[in-house]
């Protein structure tokens, strides 16, 4: 009982770990697209292609995520407020793409 016990914990470390840097990631790419939007300049065909393909990845990773069932409920909500965000991205980089 103990090793399992062990398991969730480490489990649940690397599962909050990875949540970070996704949330991280969603900064970065949120931070791009409200510069690009400044700048028109910046919203290239090139920039597009590769923010689009950034946003299409993590939208990816981020609804793969799965909800072990030892997940607390603030890290369940966490997983849906980074799904509402990756929506929310999708739409400012296409109000920014226009």
């Amino acid at each position: 009982m103990k090793r399992q016990v062990e398991m969730e914990e480490t489990m649940l470390r690397a599962h909050r770990e990875f949540l970070e840097h996704l949330e991280k990631s969603l900064a970065l790419v949120a931070k791009d697209i409200d510069e690009a939007k400044e700048m028109t300049h910046i919203c290239t065909d090139e920039w597009c292609q590769a923010t689009e393909g950034v946003l299409d990845e993590l939208a990816k990773v981020i609804f793969a995520v799965s909800e072990p069932r030892w997940l607390s409920k603030e890290d369940s909500k966490k997983i849906s407020a980074l799904r509402h965000r990756m929506h929310d991205l999708y739409a400012r980089y296409k109000a920014v793409k226009k």
